[in-house]
């Protein structure tokens, strides 16, 4: 590997059982998994799917999850390589992956505020996705086809509704957000109108987000940071909300704070974040995390970019086993 980048896996990638042979095989990883307690250990290693959907389960096991597989690697890489490993030329996460960028590059300070913060966002979410009557409001699903022609069905089944576009992953994966009714008016659409060749799949997530439904949210957020102060990066971090760098300008960086904001209820530009790494020179992007659904963002995007993951003992093995001998 000569340039690579770390990337954080998001909502939405969490699976039962995720981490455990990474707590088992990684002394960096329990470290991690210890230090965030007993109820995030047993919702990534005992939760069964259903209640890992909730998304106040969610957030914190996945934002664990992600920094314990980013300490297994660096721990890895550091032992196993005869000259050390290089550190990454950056980082970036998808959605919740990006609190554990941020973590990774500093600008949170450690995994104990990652936490605080990570768990508040995830209750402001769970209270602005549900009615008064304590049923969900909102819904996603991944639009596969082309972009144009999903974002034609959104204005088609929006009706009066909360219904966007939201996260813009690859050339052929824009995830859609906002009403639950909205989203099966969508997904109906989707499977009338085959000519456009656009598929629905339902995300297993518990509310709309990055859509307008999670303003509140941002609101609350927005109050709940305020006790918090925040460093500037010390590894080059790509934004969600704009797919490019974090980069200060004449008045410094913009202050992380509003970012996390900001972040809350804007679109994801996936898309625009890898093109934007690749242009760099970076050549390998290491997903870490559970499941590997930015590792196949990457192939679509960028296909002659090297694009590895880290979600257990043996993915960390053979990501290591590449760094070492090729």
């Amino acid at each position: 590997m000569n340039k690579y980048a770390i990337v954080f896996a998001g909502q939405g990638a969490q699976k039962p059982g995720m981490g455990k042979s990474l707590y088992e095989a990684s002394p960096a990883a329990r470290a991690v998994f210890d230090h965030a307690g007993e109820d995030i250990k047993h919702a990534c290693f005992e939760a069964d799917a259903e209640t890992l959907k909730q998304t106040e389960v969610t957030q914190p096991a996945v934002y664990t999850m992600d920094m314990a597989a980013y300490a297994a690697l660096h721990e890895a890489l550091k032992s196993g390589a005869p000259d050390g490993a290089p550190e990454p030329v950056a980082v970036a996460g998808f959605s919740l992956g990006e609190y554990a960028a941020f973590t990774a590059a500093g600008i949170i300070e450690n995994l104990t505020i990652g936490l605080e913060i990570v768990r508040q966002r995830s209750v402001l979410m769970k209270a602005a996705g549900t009615n008064p009557d304590g049923s969900r409001r909102g819904a996603m699903a991944a639009g596969i086809g082309d972009r144009d022609a999903v974002v034609s069905l959104v204005e088609k089944a929006r009706e009066g509704d909360v219904l966007e576009a939201v996260n813009f992953n690859s050339p052929g994966q824009t995830v859609v957000a906002g009403d639950a009714s909205a989203i099966e008016r969508f997904s109906a659409l989707a499977s009338e109108n085959r000519l456009l060749g656009v598929k629905a799949i339902p995300l297993p997530v518990s509310g709309a987000f990055h859509s307008p439904i999670m303003r509140p949210a941002a609101d609350g957020l927005a109050l709940a940071l305020q006790k918090y102060t925040f460093g500037e990066p010390k590894l080059p971090v790509y934004l969600n909300i704009t797919g490019s760098l974090y980069a200060a300008d004449e008045n410094g960086f913009a202050p992380a704070a509003e970012i996390m904001v900001r972040q809350i209820q804007s679109p994801v530009h996936w898309q625009k974040t890898i093109e934007a790494m690749i242009r760099t020179g970076i050549d390998t992007i290491i997903e870490v995390g559970p499941g590997k659904t930015l590792t196949g963002l990457t192939k679509k995007i960028a296909p002659e970019v090297t694009a590895l993951h880290v979600e257990d003992a043996a993915s960390l093995e053979e990501v290591t086993k590449s760094w070492i001998y090729n």
